[in-house]
């Protein structure tokens, strides 16, 4: 039985999907989704344990993603990644009901650390 946990990774940049990928695929089943709607599509098809969200992607952002996949699971938890330092866009997606924030370039160990907080 595989009792590894899902993470659903969200970003429109195939760099930044890679990296996790790096960091977290030898701890966890990884599922990627390139804009919102393949992840709202995942988190309808997949038992998701955490969701790795940019918010700045075309067409639908993160916050739009996040509220979808909030409705379709409310006790999800999703980190919000972005590159933007904003502390408004911070706290509108922890109302909305991110976990957690992450700021983009992030390094190894605080990406672990916050993704086993929200695993274990």
């Amino acid at each position: 039985m595989n009792s590894k946990k899902k993470i659903l990774i969200c970003d429109d940049e195939e760099g930044i999907r890679e990296s996790l990928k790096l960091i977290l695929e030898n701890d966890y089943d990884l599922i990627f989704a390139q804009n919102g709607d393949e992840a709202i599509q995942s988190m309808r098809t997949n038992r998701i344990d955490v969701t790795i969200l940019d918010i700045k992607m075309p067409k639908k952002d993160g916050l739009e993603t996040l509220k979808e996949l909030m409705r379709i699971n409310p006790s999800s938890k999703v980190i919000i990644a972005t590159g933007y330092k904003s502390v408004d866009i911070a706290k509108e997606a922890m109302n909305i009901g991110a976990s957690d924030y992450i700021v983009k370039p992030f390094d190894r160990e605080k990406i672990t650390k916050v993704v086993q907080k929200y695993t274990s």
